[in-house]
């Protein structure tokens, strides 16, 4: 009867934590109320910022031999990809963002995905580059791009274009190619997501 009841408690714990777990999960974004509508809104009036994944790039990582300023040594956008960024770009006109503050990880298709969206000049911000490789870098580039952030110009909309592992290190969230997530710092100077967009 003891080891029934020790059974039960168990599985009630486990119920327990798989539930806490869910609510955690969809609890990362801070309001699941908010809708495209005021996502954008957000980013127009510099109460959210955007940052996205690269466009559709086929395969994972770089190739052994890779080389910063050399883009056929990298994995680059396809011609999919290249299209999904432009697609993009017409989604920030449509919800009149015409011009922003636009930054990218100094990789290749990155830039790219930054170029295509023709929001404006692309600055180059190197805390948004790829540290797949060098996971030790992960806490220092995180901090700095919230340094740079808490001390960025808010008179126009800001754009980031970067890598899944820089998204996760700043937001907690996993990405697809091409998605766009919108957060805000809070009062800590902390990251907080509000929201995300897919582009097929």
């Amino acid at each position: 009867m003891t080891q029934v009841k020790t059974t039960r408690c168990i599985l009630l714990s486990a119920c327990l934590l798989s539930i806490c777990l869910l609510i955690a999960i969809q609890s990362s974004y801070a309001d699941t109320a908010v809708t495209e509508k005021q996502l954008w809104n957000g980013v127009r009036n510099g109460t959210y910022i955007a940052i996205m994944r690269h466009a559709l790039a086929p395969g994972v990582g770089d190739p052994e031999v890779f080389e910063l300023e050399e883009c056929g040594t990298q994995r680059n956008l396809s011609s999919e990809g290249l299209g999904q960024a432009r697609r993009i770009g017409e989604r920030f006109r449509i919800n009149a963002i015409v011009t922003a503050d636009v930054y990218s990880s100094q990789w290749c298709r990155c830039r790219d995905t930054a170029s295509a969206l023709k929001l404006g000049p692309v600055g180059d911000l190197k805390p948004l580059n790829s540290f797949f490789r060098n996971f030790e870098y992960r806490e220092s580039q995180t901090l700095a791009l919230l340094s740079w952030l808490r001390n960025r110009n808010t008179s126009q909309p800001t754009v980031l274009v970067t890598h899944q592992v820089n998204i996760s290190a700043l937001l907690g969230l996993g990405t697809t190619s091409g998605e766009i997530v919108f957060f805000y710092l809070d009062e800590a100077g902390s990251a907080v997501p509000v929201g995300s967009i897919l582009t097929p």
